[in-house]
C-alpha cells in the first residue's frame, strides 16, 4: 500500500471551492492518491474519519473551518490512530490555523503532506476533545452569537462588532478555578482555556500556549466596575491590554466550580455546566505543522 494516499474530508459549503478543486489536483500531479469526501450532515465528519480509518488512510485531511478541524480531530484521536492529519483552513476565523502558523492558501496547505508529522496534545473536558480553545463568559456568546452573514462579510472583525453591540448584554459569573497549586475564585466576564492561543476572530488570550507541552494555558478575566472600559481592552487592547487585566496560569488540568452554571465554547461547539473538569490528553494526535510554527516548544 502506498504511504503516498490521503482521504481529503472537506465541509459541504467547500465543494466548490475552486482553490481547493486546484490543490487536490496538484497533489494528484506529484503522485498523491487523494481521494475526497463532502459532508452534508450533522455526525458526517465523524463517520468519515472512521470509514477512512477502517480503509487504512495513512493520512486525513480535514478541509473547513474551526469547528469542522475540532471535530475531525477529536474523531481521530478517540480513534487511537496512528493515521495523522493535515489541516485546511477554510472558516471565516481560522483561529487555530493563524495561531499555528499554518498556510491558508489550500495549495501550501496541502503541501504539509510531505511534512513530517508530529504528536500534539488536545485539551479535554467531560469526554469532549477540543483542539484549539475553550471560552466561557461573555466571549463565548458573542462567538455564538456572529451571525453567518456579517462574519462572510466582515471576517474575525465580525466578531468585535457583534461584541460592541452587546456591551449592555454583558454579566459577570462567578467561579472558583482550582488547579495544581493554583487557586482563585471570584466574579469574571471571560474565560480561556487554550491548547492553541487565539479564539473569537483574532483575540489571542494565551499567548504562551504550545501544543507539545502536556500543558493547558488559562486565562481570566475578572470582573470589575468599569465593565465597558474592561471589555473595550479585551477586544482591541491586543496581548499588552488583555495582559494588564487578566490573570493566568499554565496547568495540567483546572477544575471550574460555577454555582449558575457556565457557558463554554469549544471550538465552536456549545456547551453548559455547573462543574467542569479541564486536562490535557497528551500526544492525543499526529499533525503536520510547519517546523518553526509558534504552537510548537522548541
Amino acid at each position: 500500500m502506498s504511504e503516498r494516499r490521503a482521504l481529503l474530508i472537506l465541509h459541504g459549503k467547500q465543494a466548490g471551492n475552486q482553490e481547493v478543486r486546484a490543490a487536490v489536483a496538484a497533489r494528484r500531479e506529484d503522485g498523491w492518491q487523494l481521494d475526497v469526501r463532502v459532508t452534508w450532515e450533522a455526525g458526517d465528519a465523524r463517520r468519515l474519519v472512521n470509514e477512512a480509518l477502517q480503509a487504512g488512510y495513512p493520512n486525513l485531511i480535514v478541509g473547513g473551518g474551526d469547528g469542522m478541524l475540532r471535530e475531525v480531530a477529536e474523531a481521530m484521536a478517540l480513534a487511537h490512530t496512528e493515521a495523522s492529519l493535515v489541516l485546511l483552513p477554510l472558516g471565516t476565523a481560522n483561529d487555530f490555523a493563524n495561531a499555528a502558523g499554518l498556510p491558508l492558501s489550500p495549495l501550501e496547505a496541502l503541501a504539509l503532506l510531505d511534512t513530517p508529522a508530529q504528536p500534539i496534545d488536545l485539551g479535554e473536558v467531560d469526554g469532549q476533545l477540543f483542539l484549539n480553545m475553550a471560552t466561557g463568559g461573555f466571549g463565548s456568546n458573542v462567538t455564538a452569537n456572529t451571525s453567518e452573514d456579517l462574519k462572510r462579510l466582515l471576517g474575525g472583525t465580525a466578531y468585535f462588532l457583534t461584541g460592541l453591540t452587546r456591551f449592555a448584554e454583558v454579566r459577570s459569573a462567578f467561579g472558583r478555578f482550582t488547579g495544581p497549586d493554583f487557586l482563585w475564585e471570584g466574579e469574571f466576564i471571560a474565560m480561556g482555556i487554550g491548547n492553541g492561543q487565539q479564539a473569537g476572530g483574532g483575540h489571542v488570550l494565551c499567548p504562551d500556549a504550545r501544543v507539545n507541552d502536556g500543558l493547558l494555558d488559562l486565562c481570566i478575566v475578572p470582573a470589575a466596575e468599569d465593565m465597558v472600559g474592561t471589555l473595550g481592552t479585551l477586544f482591541s487592547g491586543g496581548i499588552n491590554g488583555l495582559q494588564s487585566i487578566a490573570l493566568g496560569a499554565r496547568l495540567p488540568w483546572v477544575e471550574i466550580e460555577a454555582p449558575e452554571g457556565l457557558d463554554v465554547n469549544l471550538d465552536g461547539e456549545p456547551l453548559e455546566s455547573r462543574h467542569l473538569r479541564f486536562s490535557a490528553r497528551r500526544n492525543a494526535l499526529r499533525v503536520h505543522l510547519p517546523v518553526d510554527s509558534p504552537l510548537l516548544r522548541a
